[in-house]
């Protein structure tokens, strides 16, 4: 029987007031007091105090009390164990760390109370169960450190960070600003952030984008300890293979992430046995304003499609996992996006290629995820059916490259796949295609495999067989035919002989019963049998455990090849998912050069043309920016025409021509871009003060602090948080900024209402006038979509307005202040000609005496109490001052 003791009942309390189960949940509580302790009490895991509370809160189970002798009422709540999948994430995924306290001992021999530990302690950022993870998504750690002279607000004091996926064996390590390190951040979207406990107060905007923080020791960031530990854990005398031996910082972060999961996770980590350096000159810098404005991977509410899930046709979860990386972090390597067009292109123009990667691609598990439970021993039979199933693909997917070996990549791919023979071999001779899911009820097995379980087996399905081979024996043996075998539940099986024939019984018979008419009697190997047959299920499960055990451990070994294998399926999967997208949605291969210009025909919104109803197409347009000719369009029309998609589809198409897949256009030639800013929409930041427009200032300001020749700007509705003339002196400063910056001239699209930017063309060569077109009939507007040179000088939002549903008072006093401002403001001012004749966007001159005395009226004037007989008579003042 499992022990039944509850807090409070059962046991005698102990001098101090505590009974003996609440004594050994408090002593391992306060080894862990950081995480919620899920401590096992028979079928049940229980939680008490501060836990219960919360457990109960977040599961929504019931709370109750529970006397807890002297020291008074306890918390409490629960619930079976079997329900610990279910459980276990939404605790982990409400940002809880989780110590599972089970059992070491069975409940059945012990006299005492039951030894219990901690077996597991999974956290946001570290765990292995499959139910916590999201499988097209990578859960990743981040390390970070800072040295001691680090000044938070220096761009130039050297940061260090690590991300570690323990469930895939993915580790990277980066150094560099604190920009950089935040945008890294964002990129991976840790779940779990480690620092040192000094920084503590540095890591709440972190928590506060779901980034669950925890501090660490300092120590545990020494250089000589962190290096230490990831030599150890590499297998290495020194760094200087993975190329990060000089980066101090980084080195500290990576050891502190490898010493915080060997003190949680207390599992094998041979899985872990490399560590990439991300390189900042090779990816295209994408901070956290541009990832969220163009929806990169996240929609910016729950009803938008991302770029990422447009484009995921992978078919393999690893392969998903690396495409979202891709796109949050685009190639800046010529070359290296020139192969993986090739790729693209090969796979489309080959059908039956495409078709037999597809097959195969459909048929391979996780293996990236697979190995990393097998190195923890957490894998299941039914787990390593799918890794066999997977090795097998892997074989298929090297025999396909092999017709394609004149591509660089795919050569390159197909000397990188090890085809693991021997494992492969091993698996499929011993464990069944029918494996089950856990191994505590066997058939696990094929036959052939141990002789000793084949025995049990064929015990516990041929036992009548047995027992008539040995009574056909023992009755040739003795003469005696009347000998039967027969079994009772007081001395098992054995033996009958009528008296007629007991003196023919032999001497190795022990007699064990005196009947009227016969006697019984026992063998040893009729002991023997029974003791085989009565514990040959469980014979079974303990032997399968032990050659399981055995299998996965060889299986581990393994685990650096597998991993190699699954990062050339996922390449292949991410470029085949280009294929099938670009198949589907007529995307054409785009010319990568190292120049400063980017022409785009016909180009299209990779992700709205997909969720147009059917039969609607999307109006394609032609974009021109060069860094030397045509710098910066400046893009003005009406409201809801299509500007802001216009400017969002063209950096699009760039993250996606730099990702290696085709782009959604006739013709595309682009210039390698090393930066995309963008500042579009509208929002605030009200927890930290900002307004909307300050958010505005303070994202315009990162780019141009930020910008060099090779970046892509994209700039929407810039000074529209403030007042007018405000604004169109700040874009249109901006703007000149962009033109006349010395340190670089990015391509630029910078869509605006401000119809005065339009007078730029005329004073900056790079500038130029586009619009988008509409056409306009009996006061009813038709939004043509179109992208044609030369400015607008309508924005048509009195139309928009009656498109809403506005009332048609409201609409029609609209037309009338808009026709009188108009009137009012023929005049538009020139900032180019500031510094000449120092004009000021103003209503009036203030200069001339007359408009003074006319301006002092107006703003003493309450028109909300005018009569509309002293409307009249100011106005014949007004008059008669103009008349003077």
């Amino acid at each position: 029987m499992e022990e039944k003791t509850k807090a409070g009942k059962g046991k005698k309390n102990t001098s101090d007031g505590e009974t003996p189960l609440m004594k050994q949940y408090n002593s391992i509580k306060a080894k862990h007091p950081d995480a919620v302790l899920l401590f096992r009490v028979g079928d049940f895991y229980e939680t008490f105090g501060s836990d219960a509370v919360k457990v109960s809160s977040i599961l929504g189970i019931v709370l109750t009390r529970r006397n807890n002798g002297s020291s008074g009422e306890t918390e409490l709540a629960g619930f079976p164990h079997h329900a610990l999948d279910t459980y276990l994430p939404r605790l982990v995924k409400a940002g809880n760390r989780v110590a599972i306290c089970d059992q070491l001992e069975d409940p059945r021999f012990t006299k005492t109370i039951v030894k219990r530990g901690v077996t597991e302690l999974v956290t946001p950022g570290i765990s292995y169960n499959e139910k916590t993870l999201e499988q097209k998504q990578n859960n990743f750690l981040a390390s970070l450190y800072w040295p001691q002279h680090f000044v938070s607000d220096a761009e130039n004091s050297v940061c260090g960070v690590a991300f570690l996926d323990v469930s895939t064996g993915d580790f990277f390590v980066a150094e560099g600003s604190k920009g950089y390190v935040q945008r890294l951040i964002q990129n991976y979207v840790p779940s779990e952030i480690i620092f040192p406990r000094s920084k503590q107060s540095w890591l709440q905007e972190y928590a506060e984008q779901g980034c669950y923080p925890f501090a660490l020791e300092e120590w545990v960031y020494a250089g000589d300890y962190a290096q230490e530990v990831l030599t150890k854990q590499l297998g290495t005398a020194s760094l200087k293979g993975f190329g990060i031996e000089e980066m101090t910082a980084g080195i500290a972060a990576a050891g502190a992430a490898l010493h915080y999961l060997k003190e949680t996770a207390a599992r094998e980590t041979g899985h872990i046995n490399r560590i990439q350096r991300i390189e900042e000159d090779r990816y295209v810098w994408l901070d956290k304003f541009t990832l969220r404005n163009l929806e990169v991977v996240q929609g910016i509410n729950e009803r938008a499609v991302s770029l990422w899930q447009v484009m995921d046709h992978t078919l393999t979860p690893m392969g998903s996992r690396l495409l979202r990386r891709w796109l949050v972090m685009p190639l800046r390597e010529e070359n290296a996006i020139r192969e993986r067009h090739d790729v693209v292109e090969r796979i489309t123009r080959e059908e039956k290629l495409q078709k037999d990667l597809s097959d195969i691609l459909r048929r391979c598990g996780d293996a990236e995820r697979l190995i990393s439970r097998a190195a923890v021993q957490k894998i299941t039979p039914r787990e390593v059916v799918q890794l066999r199933n997977t090795l097998l693909c892997m074989q298929e997917v090297r025999q396909l490259l092999a017709q394609h070996l004149h591509i660089p990549l795919v050569a390159a791919w197909h000397d990188r796949i090890n085809p693991c023979e021997h494992l492969l071999e091993k698996i499929s001779r011993q464990v069944r295609d029918d494996a089950p899911p856990f191994f505590n009820k066997g058939g696990i097995f094929k036959e052939g495999v141990d002789a000793g379980l084949d025995e049990y087996r064929r015990l516990l399905t041929h036992g009548k067989e047995f027992l008539q081979q040995i009574l056909e024996r023992e009755t040739q043996r003795t003469g005696i035919s009347s000998l039967k075998i027969s079994y009772n539940a007081v001395f098992g099986y054995y033996l009958e002989v009528t008296h007629t024939h007991k003196d023919k019984v032999p001497d190795d018979w022990t007699r064990k019963q005196t009947l009227a008419n016969a006697e019984r009697y026992i063998t040893q190997e009729l002991k023997e049998y029974e003791e085989k047959i009565l514990h040959a299920e469980e014979h079974i499960v303990a032997l399968e455990q032990q050659l399981f055990s055995s299998l996965v451990q060889e299986i581990s070994t393994y685990a650096q090849p597998i991993q190699h294998n699954a990062r050339v399926i996922s390449e292949a999967d991410c470029l085949h998912s280009f294929a099938a997208l670009s198949l589907r949605n007529g995307y054409v291969k785009p010319l990568i050069h190292s120049g400063n210009t980017l022409l785009l025909k016909d180009s299209r919104h990779p992700v709205i043309e997909t969720l147009l109803p059917p039969g609607e197409t999307y109006i394609s347009n032609d974009v021109w920016l060069d860094s030397g000719k045509q710098q910066i369009l400046m893009i003005t029309g009406p409201n809801m025409s299509g500007k802001s998609a216009l400017l969002r589809q063209v950096a699009l198409v760039v993250i996606m021509a730099q990702c290696g897949c085709f782009v959604p256009a006739t013709h595309a030639e682009i210039g390698l871009v090393d930066k995309i800013f963008t500042r579009v929409g509208a929002s605030d930041n009200l927890s930290t003060g900002e307004s909307t427009f300050m958010v505005e200032m303070n994202e315009t300001a990162s780019i141009l602090n930020n910008i060099t020749h090779n970046s892509l700007v994209i700039l929407d509705e810039i000074g529209r948080g403030t007042s007018t003339y405000d604004g169109i002196s700040i874009a249109w400063a901006i703007a000149e900024f962009l033109h006349e910056n010395p340190h670089g001239k990015p391509r630029t699209l910078f869509a605006t209402h401000y119809h005065e930017l339009n007078d730029m063309e005329r004073s900056f060569s790079r500038i130029h006038n586009m619009s988008v077109s509409v056409h306009e009939k009996e006061g009813k507007i038709l939004f043509l979509r179109k992208l044609i040179s030369g400015g607008s000088e309508h924005s048509f939002g009195i139309h928009v307005a009656r498109m809403a549903g506005m009332p048609s008072q409201v609409i029609r006093r609209s037309e009338e202040i808009l026709s009188w401002l108009e009137k009012s403001h023929s005049k538009n001012p020139n900032p180019a000609q500031q510094k000449e004749d120092k004009l000021q966007l103003s209503f009036f001159q203030l200069d001339d005496p007359v408009l003074e005395q006319i301006r002092e009226q107006l703003l003493n004037t309450d028109i909300n109490i005018l009569t509309p007989v002293e409307a009249l008579i100011k106005l014949h003042e007004i008059k008669k001052l103009l008349g003077k």
